[in-house]
């Protein structure tokens, strides 16, 4: 089968002949392939009129080709026949090629090291690469696989490193993934211990909570009942007085009226409960949304659950902390306004003093002529008696200033500052 096909071979294309041609030397070739020669010849004329030379591929021989071209060369009925027939039949043992159907694998790329067809090397990505045909590149290649044997022996020291890399690589391995076992026991450990801190926390809180709960049901549920009970009781009465209307025996209404008559005024007399408003001290969720939410993951554990009550209502449920804080925050606030108070009255004080200077003028003089004249005497016993006058004055002042404000404070149930 293998010399068959090459019998059915185009020397020029290595392909299964295509519109096979005869030459005047009888060599057949694929009208495509002559066309392809005869262009590369360079003798080929469109409209030339005279016989064109060419030269034979296989037998060297210069034939000429009437003026019509390649078109004109007789067809070789003979080959086509028999290569469609060929066609038609099944052929298990020939391989075709995988891109130019029907084509053969029958000759051996040198450039790529793979059997190509004869379309490959004219028309496909093989073409102008070198080339042989297949027997003779078995016969070489055939001498291959001992020297590739020996190349793959284990004892090679090239193999030796791949499989001490190997070898290290699964130590390597195995290490690592102890490694994330262990970290995931560790989480799984830490988190357990984690949660069951927040569940120990959690169970401190809802148990604190059922104790305000009850101490809420012990406190409300008796002043309920007492209440249901005068209202039952007025609804009895109630009813009674209604039925009493239409007794017509004034024996029988005598004793029932003063019976009613006393259980009305019993239960008129009877005095409401004393109930104060109630709140619930320290409230959980600014405990939680506030303190708790910002502490660290290692001091949960530290965190002490409040001691929750039930207490009689006040303006505002406030932790001591934020309580005392605020009192400070008070606190400097209010030597804030005193000590503006102060240094505006005292300011006053001056402006006034300037305004009526002529009450000052002979003190002034007396400064004048005592520390800016060059014939200046020591001061006398009358410019220490007017400033004297002076300092008591804005002293006097100041101290009356104080004790209004200190009075007018004390009245307001606030707290002067011990530096005042």
């Amino acid at each position: 089968m293998h010399n068959f096909e090459e019998e059915l071979t185009c020397s020029i294309c290595y392909s299964i002949f295509e519109d096979p041609r005869v030459l005047p030397c009888s060599h057949t070739f694929c009208r495509n392939c002559l066309e392809n020669v005869l262009q590369a010849s360079g003798n080929f004329y469109v409209r030339r009129a005279l016989r064109i030379p060419l030269t034979c591929p296989n037998c060297r021989r210069t034939v000429e080709i009437p003026p019509p071209g390649i078109e004109s060369l007789p067809i070789n009925f003979a080959l086509r026949a028999i290569i469609e027939k060929y066609e038609q039949e099944e052929h298990s043992d020939v391989i075709t090629c995988p891109e130019h159907s029907s084509q053969p694998l029958n000759i051996y790329c040198l450039q790529d090291r793979q059997p190509v067809c004869g379309h490959c090397l004219t028309v496909g990505q093989h073409q102008g690469h070198p080339i042989e045909d297949l027997h003779s590149a078995y016969m070489k290649e055939k001498e291959e696989p001992p020297k590739l044997f020996e190349q793959l022996i284990d004892t090679d020291s090239h193999w030796e490193d791949f499989w001490l890399l190997a070898e290290k690589l699964e130590e390597q391995k195995s290490h690592v993934e102890q490694v994330v076992q262990s970290d995931k026991e560790t989480v799984l450990h830490y988190f357990k211990e984690l949660n069951d801190i927040l569940d120990l926390k959690k169970n401190a809180l809802l148990s604190a909570l059922d104790d305000v709960g009850k101490a809420i049901d012990e406190e409300f549920t008796p002043h309920i009942e007492r209440i249901t009970e005068i209202r039952v009781e007025k609804i009895e009465l109630k009813s009674l007085t209604a039925f009493l209307l239409d007794e017509e025996s004034p024996l029988k209404f005598l004793k029932k009226i003063h019976s009613i008559r006393q259980r009305v005024q019993a239960l008129r007399q009877r005095k409401l409960p004393s109930v104060q408003p109630l709140e619930i001290c320290p409230r959980i969720s600014p405990i939680l949304q506030e303190e708790w939410a910002r502490t660290e993951i290692s001091q949960i554990k530290k965190l002490e659950v409040p001691e929750i009550k039930l207490s009689v209502q006040r303006t505002q449920c406030i932790p001591a902390e934020e309580e005392e804080k605020k009192k400070e925050e008070e606190k400097a606030d209010f030597t804030k306004i005193f000590s503006t108070l102060i240094l505006t009255v005292i300011s006053g004080m001056w402006m006034l003093t300037f305004l009526f200077y002529k009450d000052m003028l002979p003190i002034l003089h007396d400064v004048r002529s005592r520390f800016f004249f060059e014939d200046s005497q020591p001061p006398d016993h009358s410019f220490f008696n007017n400033m004297h006058t002076v300092k008591e004055t804005m002293c006097l002042t100041y101290h009356a200033l104080k004790r209004f404000l200190w009075d007018t404070i004390s009245d307001l149930n606030l707290t002067l500052p011990s530096s005042l």
